[in-house]
């Protein structure tokens, strides 16, 4: 009977190493080199375009990692780039879809009411493969969908170090 007692403690010990191992995960994180380089080419995007705006770059849990402003961007760029960056990156997914759910669908308009988040155009998910690892959000361009295409700009510059 002891052996059994053993063998059967051996095997739920077996069991609960092997439960714990199953329930860590590896997730991908952006540096803060990473993230400064995505702020700093979103502005020089829309500066290109004449367009003064804030870029924020925020991590997986919405937490601000980098955040630059331009030197003519008007001072509600701030919020609005961290909002639609923090939008972006719990919803994984780009704040101009998010917007346009919200116009069509009347079951998605209460999108808005969750606290924190800007359902306006400007904010995108950056991706290491397929995996959301953060958001870039833009405020400051006569338009989210030009903030949009400032935020994109600046992820196809960085593409090659999110594989």
């Amino acid at each position: 009977m002891k052996f059994n007692t053993t063998a059967a403690a051996i095997a739920l010990l077996l069991m609960a190493s092997g439960a714990s191992a199953q329930a860590v995960r590896t997730e991908k994180n952006m540096s803060l080199e990473l993230a400064n380089r995505i702020a700093s080419a979103t502005v020089a995007a829309c500066a290109a375009n004449n367009h003064n705006v804030t870029a924020a770059v925020v991590d997986r849990a919405g937490q601000l990692r980098a955040l630059q402003r331009a030197d003519a961007a008007g001072p509600h760029t701030v919020a609005a780039a961290q909002g639609k960056a923090y939008t972006s990156a719990s919803a994984r997914n780009a704040t101009g879809a998010m917007l346009e759910a919200v116009q069509k669908n009347p079951g998605a308009a209460t999108l808005v009411d969750i606290p924190g988040f800007l359902v306006l155009g400007g904010g995108v998910p950056i991706r290491a493969g397929n995996e959301v690892i953060g958001a870039v959000g833009v405020g400051g361009a006569p338009g989210g969908h030009l903030d949009e295409q400032c935020a994109n700009a600046a992820l196809a510059q960085v593409a090659e170090l999110l594989k």
